[in-house]
């Protein structure tokens, strides 16, 4: 049950909570949802705010329906934000929206070990799986590095900014992200195509190679649509 507390209206309540039992897999995958009646009961609330909830979360992409059966629980498990760059051949895309020579917002100045009047090439890209958007992202690499390089100009480039990068003498050895969650700004919210009641995550990564920082970047994902997975190796305990 929703916690009285909330000062959420009933029908966010009642979304944010299906939402919440589709990803833990409680509602797995491919399973049918609950009739409304039944969820009437287990919610105490009326059918209207019911299929409200419903409706939220068909555009949402968590549920679907078709004339004549149940409603159904969207056959698709959450995006995983792996500690690497995701990429399956075939199934995504992006559109390169913005690049230009910038001087970058102080954090991402700072990770680039820029001074003052320091300048970086931004490119701003939207990520695409399957046709839907899924990551909005500002990428930055020092004017000093990638001015006159393909990271500099108006079109996708082949092999991606790895292969740049490496042919520039700056080969990506590791990274580092720091993941937070917050409210959508508008522009997050229309291009991503997001829900109004949900976060989203923020990965700010900073791109290193053998001597140097090589670029910095601020990912923007639906929270509602993705995980964050950790992996490590942990040492035995001292004997």
């Amino acid at each position: 049950m929703t916690d009285t507390r909330d000062p959420r209206p009933r029908v966010q309540q009642i979304t944010a909570d299906l939402r919440a039992r589709i990803m833990s897999g409680e509602l797995p995958p491919g399973s049918r949802l609950p009739a409304v009646r039944e969820l009437m009961d287990h919610y105490g609330a009326a059918s209207a705010t019911i299929r409200g909830a419903q409706n939220a979360l068909k555009t949402e992409g968590f549920l679907v329906s078709r004339a004549g059966l149940a409603v159904s629980v969207r056959d698709q498990s959450p995006l995983v934000i792996r500690t690497a760059t995701y990429f399956e051949l075939g199934r995504w895309s992006y559109d390169l929206l913005t690049v230009a020579e910038t001087q970058p917002p102080a954090e991402i100045a700072e990770a680039l070990n820029l001074d003052a009047e320091g300048t970086a090439i931004l490119r701003q890209r939207l990520t695409l799986r399957d046709g839907e958007p899924v990551d909005l992202s500002w990428s930055y690499y020092p004017t000093d590095l990638a001015a006159g390089s393909p990271l500099a100009g108006q079109r996708k480039i082949k092999g991606g900014a790895p292969a740049v990068l490496a042919a520039l003498g700056h080969p990506e050895r590791y990274f580092t992200d720091r993941v937070s969650a917050r409210m959508p700004t508008s522009e997050e919210l229309e291009i991503l195509k997001l829900p109004v009641d949900v976060p989203v995550l923020r990965q700010f990564r900073v791109i290193y190679s053998d001597t140097r920082p090589v670029a910095a970047a601020i990912l923007i994902k639906g929270a509602h649509r993705h995980e964050v997975l950790y992996h490590e190796t942990v040492a035995s305990p001292p004997p």
